[in-house]
């Protein structure tokens, strides 16, 4: 399977902040790194220890359909609107969740001006 499919991230917008949220079993936050790059690219990636990392003398797998031994990577074009350097992330309980505050947006003052005659 794919790495990319295989670690589907989700990505909601709120009025405050760009929150993507990865389900990752079994990786601790040493296995992850998210870093920003040219500017506005966030990248997600990390590796799944491989069944192979586990005692060959006692252990005998009979099944492995858990994606393991591959590493993964998602990338994402951050809007201009976000924060990049206020950026956090933190995981519980194997879901990673990475904020990006957003700036506000400025709402245009509506002006009304009035006509002169001439």
């Amino acid at each position: 399977m794919c790495p990319v499919l295989s670690t589907p991230i989700d990505w909601k917008e709120t009025p405050d902040a760009h929150i993507f949220m990865a389900d990752l079993p079994g990786l601790s936050k040493e296995d992850v790194k998210v870093e920003v790059s040219e500017g506005r690219i966030l990248q997600i990636s990390g590796e799944r220890k491989s069944v192979e990392d586990s005692d060959k003398n006692t252990e005998k797998w009979h099944c492995v359909e858990r994606n393991r031994g591959r590493s993964f990577c998602r990338q994402f074009r951050l809007p201009e609107n976000a924060k990049v350097d206020q950026l956090k992330a933190s995981m519980d309980s194997g879901v990673l969740t990475v904020t990006v505050p957003k700036e506000k947006v400025k709402v245009p003052v509506k002006k009304t001006i009035e006509i002169e005659e001439n």
